[in-house]
């Protein structure tokens, strides 16, 4: 099988990481694929903020889970609940996904840009997982300062980057039917 199609069909979700932080070289692979994504007018309206310190990835997991447990929402506020949960599964690296305001399609531009570093991360031995519980933080404007994100830039997503945990099997969920129609 092409070797794309495999690293498609392999890349799971990873919610249990080791604690080491993955290697430069991965993150700058990561990061370059995630420029080299498709952007609506080649406006490349994306931002990627770094998160590697642990105590702000903490602050930010702690802030958000204070958030969900006020959803209107009763499988966010229990995901809040959950004991030891952390929103970014304890990852030891986070990269925060923002657009730039004035683009044309910035949210597709930064889904793309995730698309390719999720892809990226399998394709280097890294686990990921794409995270938009993070956006209930989001919406406090007051709670973005720690971020330092470029003026004119929302932030729409997080991805969680480390090494998977062999002890979690990764098994895919079956594939929905129906999801396809043909005109020929």
């Amino acid at each position: 099988m092409n070797v794309v199609l495999e690293t498609i069909r392999n890349r799971r979700s990873v919610r249990k990481y080791l604690p080491g932080q993955i290697k430069e070289v991965e993150l700058q692979a990561i990061l370059e694929a995630g420029a080299f994504a498709p952007s609506a007018h080649n406006d490349q309206s994306w931002h990627f903020t770094v998160i590697q310190k642990k105590e702000l990835l903490d602050e930010l997991s702690r802030k958000t889970i204070a958030l969900m447990a006020q959803s209107p929402l009763e499988w966010v506020r229990k995901m809040a609940a959950r004991e030891g949960y952390h929103l970014f599964y304890n990852a030891p690296t986070v990269i925060v996904v923002s657009g730039k305001d004035d683009a044309m399609s910035p949210l597709v531009d930064c889904a793309a840009a995730i698309q390719n570093m999720l892809l990226a991360a399998e394709a280097v031995g890294v686990g990921s997982c794409w995270n938009g519980l993070i956006r209930h933080l989001f919406a406090k404007k007051e709670e973005l300062a720690p971020l330092g994100l470029p003026s004119g830039y929302t932030p729409h997503y997080a991805v969680s980057f480390g090494y998977p945990d062999p002890s979690v099997p990764l098994a895919a969920p079956a594939r929905k039917e129906g999801t396809v129609a043909y005109i020929r």
